[in-house]
């Protein structure tokens, strides 16, 4: 029972682990201190073997829990039914809840608000658009957090970030803002510009 529960523990916390990078932006928008959205962005190129561990460890202790046990035939007492968290229901509940955490980057855009802005420009000559080169942007999530602060800012009329490209391409009236002004919102993520230029 005992190594049981460890291996759920264990499962349970590679879950977690697996998806940190994707999860810390989310808390950092809820908690309003954006700057701490990339603080586990290292850890996303260990996903993969994280995935393949807790796949592993919740796999061995379904087979452990579910095996069938060698009935012996003795005057024992009947065995006491199992607290709740060495039961079926609870490692049920776990192999659901590590699903749920390791499919995290694929729905963590849900959790933002849209800050989409139509914007109208009237004079097309203050119309210009930059690309930024990032670092650290390992998700969907992250590209959404960097799209929500320089959406903040007035003046921008459209922000596309790429985790996958390690950019966003953000198109702003610089009568209203400047890319400096964009280079700070990205940079307060967490996130680093690396590199920006006009296009």
């Amino acid at each position: 029972m005992k190594t049981e529960n460890k291996m759920i523990g264990a499962g349970f916390f590679t879950a977690v682990a697996a998806s940190l990078c994707c999860i810390t932006p989310i808390l950092a928008l809820v908690a309003g201190t954006s700057g701490i959205a990339s603080t586990f962005s290292w850890l996303e190129p260990m996903r993969p073997y994280f995935i393949a561990l807790t796949v592993l460890i919740i796999g061995f202790a379904c087979y452990q829990k579910l095996k069938t046990k060698k009935q012996i035939d003795c005057n024992c007492d009947i065995e006491e039914k199992p607290k709740f968290v060495n039961s079926k229901m609870f490692l049920g509940f776990i192999t659901v809840f590590t699903a749920v955490m390791i499919s995290f980057p694929y729905y963590s855009n849900i959790f933002y608000p849209n800050t989409e802005k139509k914007i109208l420009v009237s004079n097309k000559s203050s119309s210009q658009k930059a690309e930024f080169a990032i670092s650290g942007m390992t998700c969907a999530s992250c590209e959404k957090h960097v799209n929500h602060e320089v959406n903040k800012l007035t003046g921008i009329i459209n922000s596309d970030a790429n985790y996958t490209n390690g950019n966003a391409v953000v198109e702003f009236d610089n009568s209203k803002t400047t890319i400096t002004e964009i280079e700070k919102a990205i940079n307060s993520t967490g996130y680093k510009v690396t590199n920006k230029k006009l296009k």
